[in-house]
C-alpha cells in the first residue's frame, strides 16, 4: 500500500520585513502555510485545532494569481496554484486597522482584542466607542471557536448564534438549555476571553484543568487527524477490512488464507455506502469525539424469529465483518443480519464465527458429515446454514447446541467419538486455552502469535495488538523487542479496563508520516499514553509514570494468571497457540504463499531444493515453534514467571501481593 504523492505548490510571500519562496502542499490553507513559516497573521477567529471560518476577517492578505489581485482571508483560502502574497500591502494594513478599531470599540478590555489592535497598529484606542460597547473583560466576541468546537469535537450542535448584526448572539436551541449537552467543556477549553465558565463541581477532581488539557488535545486529534487516518467517524473500526486485506491478515476459510477477491463486498466502504446511517453522532458514549460506533437503521431480517422486521443494528464492527469473511459468507446482509442475532441471542461474534469457520473446514474435509450437522450442508460461505446454527444455539437444539460448545469441546469429542486425526484438529482449531480466536491471521508476526496466545484470558486482541508494529513496520525486530512488547501491551490494555477508559483512541489516531508509511499504519507516539497518565492525575492527584501505571496493572494480571493456573489453564503447555496461527498447515495453505515461504526458508538457512511440499511444511512447522518457544521463554523472564508460565513469588513480593493464599496456590510451581 503505497503513500500517495504529495503535491506541492509555489508561491511568492513578501511579508513585513522578509520576502521568500515557499514550497506548499496542495490544498494547505494559506494562513497556515505562513505561520508556518514564521510570517505574522493577526486573526481573532483562527484556532488551530478548528475548521477555519474566516469570521473575523483580520487574516486578510492580498494575493496575485496570473497577474490579478485580490484580498482573501487566508485562513481559508486553500493554495492550489502558484501566486505572489503581501502580508502586509497597503491595502491590507488598511483594512486590517479599521476592522481591529472596530473589534476595540465594541470590547475595549478584552485582553485578545487589545492584543490584535496592538497588532495591527491600533495605539490610541477606538474612534467607534458607542452604546453597544461591552465593558466586560471576559465578553463573548462572537469568534465561533466554541460553535466549531461542539461540532468538530463532540460532532453536536447544541452551540450556535442566534439574530443578525447586532443583535447576533449565542445561544442554544430555542434559548434554552440543551439537554443534549454532556458538559465536555470543550467550548470553555477553546473560548479565548473566558465568556464560558466552567464549574467543575459534579465529580470533585483534583485537577479539572489538567483533565481538559489533555482531553482537548485527544478532541483536537480526532477532529483534525481522524478524516485521514483511520476515518473512525465515517465507518467506525470496520475502517480496517480493506487494510487487512491488503497485508493477508484478514482470516478467511478458518484463518487458513489472509485476503480474498470478494473483501469489497463486506469492506468499509460497502458498508458506508449502503448500510451505515451517516451524520449522527452514534457513539457509545455522547461526549466521546471519536464516534466510532456505528448502526444499520431499518434493516429487513430475512430468518429467525423476528423474520421480516425492521430492527436497527450495532454494527458491523472490524471483528463481525472479519468473521463473516472467516466463514467464507462475503455477503454485508449476512454480516448486518449475524451480527443483530449475535447481539440479541448474547453470544459474542468472534467466538461464534471462528466456531462457525472450524466446523465448515472439518466438514469440507469430511470429518463431519450432513449425518452430524442435522442435513445442513455446512461448506464455506454457507450462510443460511450459519445463521440456523446461530438459532439453533439460541433455541438450545440441534446441531447448533453441540456447535455452542466452542471450538476445544468439538475438537475433543471429534476425536474420541468420531476417531478424527488429533494432529489436523489440533493444528486448524483456532483456540487457546478454551477461547476461539479473535479475526486477524498472526502467521507472519511471532508477536501476535504471542499476543494471543500468552493472554490470561484466550487469544483475544484486546491485550496485544502488536501485528502492525512487528509485521508490516518492524518496530520490535528482535526477542527482546518482542517480549517488551508483550509485556507492556497486555498491562496497558489491562489498564483501560481497570480506570474505565477506551483503548481505541490512544490507538488508532496518530499523525502519519507519508515518507514511511500511509496514514492507516502510523506508528503509536508516546505522547498519547501521557495524555492517560494526566486523566489519572487530575482526578485523583498522584502523578503517574510508566512504571507505576505498568505496577498497577500487573496486580491484576498476575492475579489473572494465578487464578488460570488454579484452573488448569495457566502454564506454559497452555500458551501453545496452533499450528494455522504460526504458519501453513495444508498443501493449499502453503502453495497460496508459496514465493514467500520458500524466500523465508532460504533465508533462514535451509535448503530446499527438490523437497516436497509435505516436507517443506514439516520444516516450517519445526522452525517457527522453535521461534516460538524462544520468544516465550523471554516473554516469561520479561514478566517475572518461570520457565513454565507461573508467577514467581519474588514478582509477588515486588507488586505487594505476594498474599498467604495466592502464594499457597503457586508454591508447588516455582
Amino acid at each position: 500500500m503505497a503513500a500517495e504523492k504529495v503535491e506541492k505548490i509555489t508561491i511568492t510571500v513578501k511579508g513585513k520585513d522578509e520576502s521568500k519562496e515557499l514550497s506548499v502542499v496542495k490544498d494547505t490553507f494559506l494562513m497556515k502555510a505562513l505561520l508556518d513559516n514564521h510570517f505574522a497573521v493577526p486573526a481573532l477567529c483562527h484556532h488551530k485545532d478548528l475548521t477555519p471560518s474566516g469570521t473575523c476577517r483580520l487574516c486578510i492578505c492580498e494575493i496575485e494569481v496570473k497577474g490579478r489581485k485580490k484580498i482573501v482571508t487566508s485562513c481559508n483560502y486553500p493554495v492550489r496554484e502558484p501566486m505572489t502574497v503581501e502580508t502586509h500591502s497597503e491595502k491590507v494594513v488598511k483594512h486590517r486597522k479599521i476592522l481591529a478599531e472596530m473589534y476595540l470599540g465594541r470590547w475595549p478590555k478584552v485582553e485578545a482584542v487589545q492584543r490584535v489592535a496592538k497588532l495591527c497598529g491600533v495605539t490610541d484606542g477606538s474612534r467607534f466607542k458607542s452604546e453597544l460597547t461591552d465593558e466586560n473583560p471576559k465578553a463573548c466576541i462572537l469568534c465561533t471557536h466554541c460553535v466549531r468546537a461542539c461540532a468538530e469535537f463532540i460532532q453536536e450542535r447544541i452551540l450556535d448564534f442566534a439574530g443578525r448584526g447586532i443583535k447576533r448572539h449565542l445561544t442554544m436551541p430555542f434559548g434554552e438549555v440543551d439537554p443534549h449537552c454532556v458538559s465536555c467543556t470543550s467550548c470553555a477549553y477553546v473560548c479565548p476571553t473566558g465568556a464560558i465558565q466552567v464549574i467543575d463541581d459534579m465529580n470533585h477532581p483534583v485537577n479539572p484543568e489538567l483533565i481538559r488539557k489533555h482531553g482537548m488535545k485527544v478532541n483536537a486529534e480526532m477532529a483534525t487527524l481522524d478524516k485521514t487516518t483511520f476515518r473512525m467517524r465515517e465507518v467506525g473500526t470496520a475502517n480496517i477490512v480493506e487494510l487487512m486485506d491488503a497485508y493477508h491478515i484478514l482470516p478467511v476459510h478458518n484463518h487458513k488464507f489472509g485476503k480474498h477477491p470478494d473483501t469489497w463486498k463486506i469492506d468499509s466502504q460497502m458498508l458506508k455506502a449502503r448500510y451505515f446511517t451517516q451524520g449522527a453522532a452514534d457513539q457509545c458514549w455522547h461526549g466521546c469525539s471519536m464516534a466510532c460506533a456505528k448502526v444499520v437503521d431499518g434493516f429487513a431480517l430475512k430468518t429467525g424469529p423476528y423474520k421480516g422486521q425492521k430492527v436497527v443494528v450495532d454494527g458491523p464492527e472490524y471483528e463481525t465483518a472479519a468473521g463473516a469473511a472467516n466463514m467464507g459468507c462475503f455477503d454485508a446482509d449476512f454480516a448486518v443480519e449475524y451480527n443483530f442475532y449475535c447481539d440479541t441471542y448474547g453470544i459474542d461474534t468472534i467466538s461464534f464465527s471462528t466456531c462457525v469457520a472450524f466446523v465448515m473446514e472439518c466438514y469440507e474435509n469430511g470429518i463431519i458429515t450432513k449425518e452430524h450437522t442435522g442435513g445442513k450442508e455446512l461448506k464455506f460461505g454457507a450462510k443460511m446454514e450459519a445463521l440456523e446454527i446461530l438459532h439453533e444455539m439460541a433455541r438450545g437444539e440441534g446441531f447448533g447446541m453441540e456447535v455452542g460448545q466452542g471450538v476445544r469441546c468439538l475438537k475433543n469429542k471429534w476425536i474420541e467419538k468420531l476417531g478424527a486425526d488429533p494432529r489436523f484438529l489440533n493444528d486448524i482449531g483456532m483456540e487457546v486455552k478454551g477461547l476461539e480466536f479473535s479475526e486477524y491471521v498472526s502467521k507472519e508476526s511471532l508477536a501476535q502469535q504471542g499476543g494471543y496466545a500468552l493472554a490470561v484470558k484466550g487469544p483475544q486482541h484486546d491485550e496485544a495488538w502488536l501485528i502492525f508494529m512487528d509485521m508490516v513496520n518492524n518496530q520490535i525486530p528482535s526477542f527482546e523487542d518482542k517480549a517488551e512488547a508483550l509485556y507492556y501491551f497486555p498491562l496497558f490494555r489491562t489498564w483501560f479496563g481497570l480506570l474505565g477508559l477506551c483503548k481505541i483512541v490512544w490507538n488508532d489516531i496518530v499523525p502519519a508520516d507519508n515518507k514511511k508509511h500511509p496514514p492507516q499504519i502510523a506508528a503509536k507516539i508516546p505522547e498519547h499514553v501521557e495524555n492517560y497518565w494526566k486523566f489519572f492525575e487530575g482526578v485523583t492527584g498522584i502523578p503517574l509514570d510508566e512504571k507505576k501505571m505498568l505496577d498497577q496493572s500487573a496486580r491484576v494480571h498476575n492475579l489473572q494468571r494465578i487464578m488460570s493456573y488454579m484452573f488448569g489453564v495457566g502454564t506454559r503447555k497452555d500458551d501453545i497457540p496452533p499450528m494455522r496461527a504460526v504458519g501453513p498447515v495444508t498443501a493449499e495453505e502453503y502453495e497460496s504463499r508459496a514465493d514467500l515461504y520458500e524466500k523465508q526458508l532460504k533465508e533462514a538457512g535451509f535448503d530446499i531444493d527438490g523437497k516436497s511440499v509435505d516436507e517443506k511444511l514439516g520444516i516450517i512447522r519445526k522452525y517457527r515453534y522453535d521461534q516460538y518457544k524462544k520468544l516465550i521463554d523471554v516473554a516469561y523472564e520479561r514478566r517475572g514467571w518461570t520457565k513454565n508460565g507461573v508467577p514467581k513469588i519474588e514478582r509477588l513480593e515486588e507488586l505487594g501481593i505476594d498474599l498467604p493464599e495466592l502464594v499457597e496456590i503457586i508454591k508447588d510451581a516455582q
